[in-house]
């Protein structure tokens, strides 16, 4: 069997995301479909609106035959490390092939994009270094950078097109053996925020959840059903879904408690971050005042979020040696007939740990996954959140 990978967050899974897949299947010839997909926090440093156990279980009763977690310590950086992270993981699964979603649609200006890049790598460095000098954020002297050593065929002013060509360059420097493919994303706008069709955003999808505060028939017009099951599971099972402001109370008495030297061990807080941090929780009743007031050029809202997740999840300096090193192990989720069959192919040829027990690995890294899932579950009832953690010591979904 021949498997082909994708790059997932699924929050939630929706039909932009079912057409991803049935392309990919169709573009690749693959047998399998493997998703790695960000587990209780997402790239952009954001709670999952419902745990990655539901968000599995919607894509494998769609079109996906294998989910496996991408490492917390991953799922929450930039796109270099990020992609490294996922690309490492499907190739730990051999997978032949990457296909992404991007609004380009032509893998050529990826992979020549890359090559000029790797040509002028000493001059990028030195553009990317002075642009930040200037005090612009990382994604804006990346790009700036990139357009100062001729990278113009590519628009990496387009997030789909910037994040694919990290995966491009995370496939040509640690499995250069996996070909990286294409399609092109449709209609909805990655950052959209209101819902205009049947094929809409995931952050437009979010909006009118936690606006509205139930799945509205905008919503059920935009999911398979399966999501729109899955959702209302949770709701019922949880009472309510995640969102960054249920976690102000703990952010809030993280920083009350914590002295400048603590906070500077926590991965992401630099260059003075932690006295803004604690003079701003002095005067901010919520979440978002808290973002107000502390956001700048060179600290965006983005890069915000994922300083306030390693901060709730006490993801260390002391940490981040570990994006350096290889994936050690593969957490798998879930999986359908096809993809267990695929692994039991496969499985005498994998040279990592299959981690479907957590008896199973013993690695820092897996620690740090662990203390993620529990800090996912703070804003959860006493016995909501024992049980919701017991879910992490059963087996894998099979669907």
């Amino acid at each position: 069997m021949q498997a082909s990978g994708i790059i997932v967050e699924y929050n939630p899974f929706h039909l932009g995301h079912d057409f991803h897949v049935t392309q990919a299947r169709k573009q690749t010839g693959a047998d399998c479909i493997i998703a790695v997909m960000s587990g209780p926090f997402l790239q952009r440093g954001e709670p999952a609106i419902m745990d990655k156990w539901e968000r599995a279980r919607s894509a494998l009763l769609q079109s996906v035959d294998l989910v496996v977690e991408l490492p917390h310590l991953f799922a929450v950086q930039h796109g270099d490390y990020f992609s490294k992270g996922a690309v490492e993981t499907l190739d730990r699964l051999n997978v032949s092939s990457i296909c992404f979603g991007s609004e380009e649609g032509n893998i050529a200006p990826f992979v020549n994009s890359h090559s000029k890049w790797k040509d002028n790598q000493g001059k990028f460095d030195e553009h990317l270094t002075s642009f930040l000098d200037e005090g612009m954020s990382y994604p804006e002297a990346s790009r700036l950078a990139y357009r100062a050593i001729g990278v113009d065929e590519l628009d990496l002013s387009q997030p789909n097109n910037i994040l694919g060509y990290s995966y491009v360059k995370a496939i040509k420097q640690f499995a250069p053996h996996i070909k990286p493919e294409t399609i092109t994303r449709i209609e909805s706008e990655y950052h959209d925020e209101i819902i205009k069709g049947k094929i809409a955003s995931a952050t437009s999808i979010r909006r009118e959840i936690h606006t509205k505060g139930e799945i509205t028939e905008g919503v059920k017009q935009a999911l398979p059903d399966s999501t729109v099951q899955s959702l209302h599971n949770y709701i019922k099972d949880k009472g309510k879904f995640h969102q960054f402001e249920d976690y102000f109370p703990l952010i809030q008495h993280l920083l009350w408690t914590s002295s400048p030297e603590e906070l500077r061990q926590i991965h992401g807080i630099e260059e003075g971050l932690e006295h803004r941090l604690l003079s701003s929780i002095n005067r901010s009743s919520s979440f978002q005042e808290m973002m107000e007031s502390v956001k700048t050029k060179r600290y965006t809202w983005t890069r915000l979020q994922r300083i306030f997740v390693h901060l709730i999840t006490n993801t260390r300096k002391k940490d981040s040696y570990l994006l350096n090193e290889s994936v050690p192990y593969v957490r798998i989720l879930g999986m359908n007939k096809r993809g267990r069959q695929y692994l039991s192919e496969q499985k005498k040829y994998i040279e990592v740990p299959l981690v479907t027990q957590l008896k199973q690995i013993d690695h820092p890294l897996f620690d740090i996954d662990l203390k993620a899932q529990r800090t996912y579950l703070y804003p959860l009832s006493g016995n909501q959140r024992v049980e919701s953690y017991h879910r992490e010591k059963l087996p894998p979904l099979f669907v």
